[in-house]
């Protein structure tokens, strides 16, 4: 595992190629700055805390990633894409969304509801969303926000972070919107990192982290169109 160093870039991240043990973090340390984090990202890394002191870098193998063209629609989701009166939106609240996301219960790590999702992760995400690579796409019911997720933009990949839902399919729906937002721009995929039931019940799969990290080099330097999150 790599020690990293808080407001210096070097040492940098370790060749993931060359790395041991791969159900361990890569990378331990360092800081949320902005260029590391988007740094972590182009390789294949994302951060996460165990608890709130220190930062853990993380690449699972294998990957678990969504494959735009193999999501899929249940009849119990479409009947609520069609008839629960939801209405969905891109980036009209995203710090909204990262908080619900922080307070989901599926978020928590242990019986204290303790999250990744702290607040210096929050501050983070919330400047790479104010330089136009963290969105977030929200599911509303009237006015109420009762779903949504986030995630980084980067080339042709989304990097899924989390999802809250507090009503049914709520989230599904938003990540529905999104796979068929990010099939009409070309994507080729979204990162999920690790697998949960709902993810692979909705078309994801594990791929190895060798695969992941050659689709990450193909694309993540792919020009991105300002119109992509102007909205759906």
């Amino acid at each position: 595992m790599r020690l990293l160093v808080p407001h210096s870039l070097y040492p940098g991240f370790p060749d993931l190629d060359e790395s041991g043990d791969r159900k361990m973090p890569v990378a331990l340390g360092g800081d949320l700055t902005v260029e590391r984090v988007l740094i972590g990202y182009k390789q294949g890394i994302y951060p996460c805390f165990m608890d709130d002191r220190y930062i853990f870098w993380w690449s699972p193998d294998p990957r678990t990633v969504l494959f735009p063209d193999d999501f899929r629609v249940s009849r119990s989701l479409r009947k609520s894409i069609q008839n629960r009166g939801y209405r969905v939106t891109v980036d009209k609240a995203f710090e909204t969304t990262i908080r619900n996301c922080a307070t989901s219960p599926r978020a928590a790590l242990n019986e204290e509801d303790m999250t990744w999702i702290t607040d210096g992760m929050i501050d983070t995400y919330c400047e790479l969303h104010r330089l136009g690579f963290a969105h977030s796409v929200e599911t509303w019911h009237g006015d109420e926000l009762v779903g949504g997720l986030y995630g980084v933009s980067v080339g042709k990949i989304f990097f899924g972070e989390s999802m809250f839902s507090k009503q049914r399919d709520a989230s599904k729906v938003a990540l529905f919107q999104v796979v068929q937002h990010l099939k009409k721009w070309n994507f080729s995929l979204i990162d999920c990192q690790d697998p949960t039931r709902l993810l692979l019940n909705l078309g994801a799969v594990q791929i190895p982290r060798k695969l992941f990290l050659q689709l990450v080099r193909k694309d993540i330097g792919k020009k991105q169109s300002n119109e992509i999150w102007k909205d759906f």
